[in-house]
Order: C-alpha cells, then structure tokens, then sequence
C-alpha cells in the first residue's frame, strides 16, 4: 500500500485556544502558519474531507483528528507534493511526517504532529 504525507493549514486560534498545541511550540513567533502535519493511504484530499467531518471506522473508532477537525483551514501542497514522488510504505512515511514535522518548526512554523 502506497502512503502520503501532507500538512494542513490551521487557524492561528488554535495557538490561543490550546495549551497543549502552544507548549508543542515554543519557537513560534506568530509570524508564519499553524500547521497540522499527517500521512495516509488516502489521497491528502480525502484524508483532510475525514477530519473535518469527525469520520469513525466500521469499528467505531474516530480516525480524525479534532484539531484539524476544529482549526483546519486547507491543505498546503506546496510543502508536501515533492515529498510524495516517491512511494513510502508505512514505516517510511511514519518516519516522513516526523522529519518534515520537525524541518516546518525549525522554519518558524507552529506544528502538530502524531
């Protein structure tokens, strides 16, 4: 199966509004974006329609996460469409979403993560 990073924008409310998000970024000057960044195997499109609508599995598990869910504005492609040229699996996406993550917050930007 074919995995995909991608990053949301985020309401810059969510920088007030949540202690956990703000204590996650420390660096954050208030200048540049809120970003929430995941992977799938869903096409980023697909996978953003799930967290802005709560989606729950067959199982009744909640897939979505309710930051995006509350503060997700858009998908930013430019920061994540070179990085998806190349087929991940699982483990190699897992491990993209923390790198780029982490590069977005060295930039300046406030960011979410799993």
């Amino acid at each position: 199966m074919r995995y995909r990073v991608y990053v949301v924008e985020l309401s810059k409310r969510v920088f007030t509004e949540s202690t956990k998000f703000r204590t996650a970024n420390p660096q954050f000057n208030g200048v540049l974006e809120c970003l929430y960044v995941g992977m799938t195997s869903k096409t980023p499109a697909e996978r953003f329609r799930q967290h802005k609508t709560g989606y729950v599995n067959r199982k009744g598990h909640k897939l979505s996460a309710n930051i995006v869910q509350k503060y997700g504005i858009y998908l930013r492609p430019s920061l994540y469409d070179p990085i998806n040229l190349k087929p991940m699996n699982r483990q190699e996406a897992l491990l993209m979403e923390e790198k780029l993550a982490l590069d977005l917050r060295r930039q300046g930007y406030a960011v979410w993560f799993n």
